[in-house]
């Protein structure tokens, strides 16, 4: 019986392991390790012993990945992997581009590049293709997309 809790709890470890460990060696090490507790445990006491072992594997694995999935992500680790500036909000937006002039820095086709207010700002246009050069006024701020058109 020995054998068979030390490859469960060894299985359980390895499973808990991978959450920070990368590679998905010690998940599937730790998921062999768990079927052979159960294959070991019905060879040597039983199909009705088996049975329990398996029951309680499968069981243990469903309360541990709820109770991984409940604490996990809020817990002081993954605070640490994942630093606050890390998240949030991407601030791309720029309407003080709005009705501004520029010139078409690249060929516009219908995407590409423009200076406006003397820095490079990637656009599209509203249609057509745009030659470089040509002058261009900011039509739309749309999120990130910032659309324009020829004078």
């Amino acid at each position: 019986m020995e054998l068979v809790v030390i490859l469960l709890v060894v299985g359980a470890l390895l499973l808990l392991a991978e959450t920070i460990l990368p590679g998905l060696i010690a998940g599937i090490i730790g998921m062999i390790c768990l079927v052979a507790g159960v294959v070991v445990g019905y060879s040597r006491f039983g199909a009705p012993t088996g049975h329990w072992i398996l029951g309680v594997v499968v069981a243990g694995l469903i309360v541990g990945t709820l109770i991984w999935l409940k604490y996990f992500p809020t817990s002081r680790f993954v605070r640490a992997l994942s630093p606050p500036s890390a998240v949030g909000e991407l601030n791309v937006e720029r309407p003080e581009l709005l009705n501004q002039p520029g010139v078409a820095h690249t060929q516009l086709r219908p995407s590409g590049t423009a200076l406006i207010n003397g820095h490079k700002v990637d656009v599209v246009t509203e249609g057509p293709l745009i030659e470089k050069g040509t002058p261009v006024k900011v039509v739309a701020v749309e999120g990130a997309r910032v659309v324009v058109r020829a004078v």
